[in-house]
């Protein structure tokens, strides 16, 4: 559905547009103006007026109509199809969530399309109304807006996701935690999240950097003013910095399993020595007693005033002598 849809003049909000052609007519005949159209999660008959009126090439609608789409930059005849992929993260679950934006900038014209709940777009509206010096840059300042309130927010969960990791590595080579049976599947779930962010955020890198400037086919990228290009520059440097936090977090993630791992091995083979100690002065005990157990008739001690004592001090104290032995060898 069309969430909200306005022509803009000079930086300022002009009015709504209920005629599409009509509107795009007058942006185009006045200069200084175009007209941006909001949509979530159009169905597409909703869409189809919006694809005619503004010539969007039907490959790029059926990217927006279906969504599922990685982070990347189109150029086509009549327009230029953006997507972006907005973040959120809940601690409280270690959940890292993602919607889609898609923007259609053209000759005079906007078009957004949200799928998911995770987006900037009401912001980037609202902030850019009450700054009608960048509005008036038209199509060029508002796909610039988008992209830095997204890049921006992936900052913040960047943060708020290396944070976490802290507390899950200390949780991993805690004493008292550290060998509990959901630490292996939590640290898995926590690397999941990871790679859904990355999913968001690497792919954009190179869509950023053409639209920086400094990318391959620079030239072939339209309605993108040459004065905007330090902006994006300063989008994608941020970016940079989310994808190396992103990629020390993905090794870090893999080095506190792989040490987890290593702990519960260590931990298991203590384990076994401790048993295995343990069943050696078990062993011995009971060989003893079961040479004496057997039915002969002719076993010297059997008859021997001191042999029960005999052997119950010679058991006791080979039990002692293994005990200091093991212990000394740290197996118990």
């Amino acid at each position: 559905m069309i969430v909200d849809c306005a022509i803009y003049r000079d930086g300022r909000r002009a009015e709504g547009a209920d005629d599409l052609s009509e509107a795009l007519a007058r942006c185009r005949a006045g200069g200084h103006a175009f007209v941006w159209i909001g949509l979530y999660e159009p169905t597409e008959d909703e869409f189809a007026l919006v694809t005619e009126e503004f010539a969007l090439h039907p490959l790029a609608v059926e990217d927006a109509l279906k969504a599922h789409q990685r982070p990347k930059l189109e150029v086509y005849e009549d327009s230029l199809f953006v997507v972006l992929k907005p973040v959120s993260y809940e601690p409280k679950s270690d959940t890292v969530t993602s919607g889609e934006v898609m923007v259609f900038v053209g000759d005079s014209f906007v078009v957004t399309v949200r799928h998911g709940e995770e987006s900037p777009l009401k912001v980037v509206r609202q902030r850019l109304e009450s700054d009608p010096e960048t509005l008036r840059h038209g199509p060029t300042a508002v796909l610039y807006s988008i992209a830095d309130a997204t890049v921006d927010h992936y900052l913040e969960v960047a943060t708020e996701l290396g944070t976490d990791l802290e507390e899950l590595e200390a949780e991993v080579f805690s004493p008292q935690l550290g060998g509990s049976r959901n630490t292996a599947s939590r640290i898995y779930a926590f690397k999941r999240q990871v790679q859904e962010f990355r999913r968001a955020t690497v792919p954009l890198a190179m869509p950023l950097a053409r639209l920086a400037g400094s990318g391959p086919k620079v030239a072939d990228v339209p309605f993108v003013h040459e004065e905007a290009q330090p902006f994006f520059r300063d989008v994608n440097d941020h970016l940079l910095r989310v994808n190396e936090s992103v990629e020390a977090l993905d090794r870090l993630v893999s080095d506190i399993l792989s040490a987890h791992l290593a702990q519960m091995s260590v931990r298991q083979n203590d384990d076994m020595r401790k048993i295995s100690a343990w069943a050696a002065m078990a062993a011995v005990p009971t060989m003893i007693a079961g040479i004496y157990g057997m039915n002969f008739d002719h076993i010297p001690e059997l008859h021997w005033l001191w042999g029960y004592p005999a052997v119950i001090a010679l058991m006791a104290g080979l039990e002692v002598l293994l005990f200091r032995l093991f212990k000394r060898r740290g197996w118990l």
